[in-house]
């Protein structure tokens, strides 16, 4: 797809977030009644399973997930079931397959072999009648309209919205009650919101590389970051947690690298202060991505305050900006990164 002006189909994309998760909050009632049957038995666990940005989701819903049914979440080795031919025991699990087009085969093929081993199967897409949707038992759809550009925002924030929902469907949530509502106004304000970005897009454009930390609800942030990063800009950058990046990667931190981090509002707030004290004392060159990093950053990417459990929502709109930004300033068109298509057929 090829666009008159570079980056105008993903600047519609991410334009429509906020509608798009107005829409998803409209339809909750759907949600609830599509978990109906599940809700009802005891459940052993959740498996998420994903690829691509996706997964990146479905870490985000292995973390609230798991907050919120007080039972294990984990992601899933999806080679063991399409390759390896495991057989694991399913019953009274839930699976939750994550796609946004639907049309990955490896996705579909997950669930239908899941189901057939006891689970009760959940499709996230937003396309209610792709080949994931009629593999599933249920059906949450994004409701996020056509995506012009190949990388996901739209799809991907509805699905954070989406797996948000699930919990508060499934268990005790860990946010107030009728937090959920103001996303929507909170999203539409961060895209009119540019303060501190030139200033970011400039320092990671100039450094080439980049690392991208987050901790606890805001580790799928730096996965998602990376990714938007690497699609658009064809930076070679990468994700990592905050805890694991101090387990080795942190040694070939010099004046050359550019970080971004995540920082929320709670428990894993002192982690990511401490990790941007190391770095800036390493020579790093840091951008901040959160509230009260003034004088900690030379970039600070201020956000809504949100409980640090929906933030991730927030965190990935500013990945979006700084990303589409990189793309730009280097002269590439974020809407058609080289080699990429909408669907990986895997």
């Amino acid at each position: 797809m090829t666009t008159r002006h570079p980056g105008t189909a993903l600047a519609q994309d991410m334009a429509e977030q906020p509608d798009a998760l107005a829409g998803l909050l409209a339809r909750r009632g759907e949600i609830a009644q599509a978990l109906a049957a599940r809700r009802r038995a005891p459940l052993a666990g959740v498996l998420l399973v994903a690829r691509g940005s996706s997964d990146n989701a479905a870490t985000y819903g292995r973390y609230v997930l798991e907050a919120a049914t007080g039972r294990p979440a984990a992601l899933s080795a999806n080679s063991l079931f399409t390759r390896y031919g495991c057989a694991t025991d399913l019953a009274g699990w839930l699976v939750v397959g994550i796609s946004q087009s639907g049309a990955t085969p490896e996705i579909a093929e997950v669930v239908a072999r899941t189901a057939v081993l006891g689970a009760f199967t959940v499709a996230l897409t937003n396309d209610p009648a792709s080949p994931l949707a009629e593999a599933a038992d249920a059906v949450v759809s994004l409701g996020a309209g056509v995506e012009r550009a190949v990388p996901a925002t739209k799809t991907y924030t509805t699905t954070l919205l989406a797996l948000a929902l699930l919990a508060e469907v499934l268990g005790a949530a860990p946010w107030p009650a009728g937090t959920l509502e103001g996303i929507p106004d909170a999203v539409a304000a961060l895209l009119e919101d540019r303060g501190g970005l030139d200033r970011a897009v400039a320092q990671l454009g100039s450094a080439g590389s980049s690392v991208h930390l987050g901790g606890g609800y805001l580790y799928c942030a730096a996965l998602e970051s990376a990714l938007k990063m690497r699609e658009t800009a064809l930076s070679p950058v990468d994700g990592y947690a905050d805890l694991d990046f101090l387990h080795g990667p942190i040694a070939a931190v010099d004046h050359r690298t550019a970080a971004v981090c995540h920082v929320g509002t709670g428990p894993t707030r002192s982690d990511a202060l401490a990790l941007i004290a190391r770095l800036t004392e390493k020579g790093a060159t840091v951008v901040g991505v959160g509230n009260g990093l003034s004088g900690l950053a030379l970039a600070p990417l201020a956000l809504p305050a949100f409980p640090e459990s929906l933030a991730a929502i927030p965190h990935a709109i500013r990945g979006q900006q700084v990303a589409v930004g990189v793309a730009l300033a280097r002269g590439l068109d974020p809407d058609s990164p080289a080699g990429l298509t909408k669907v990986t057929r895997t």
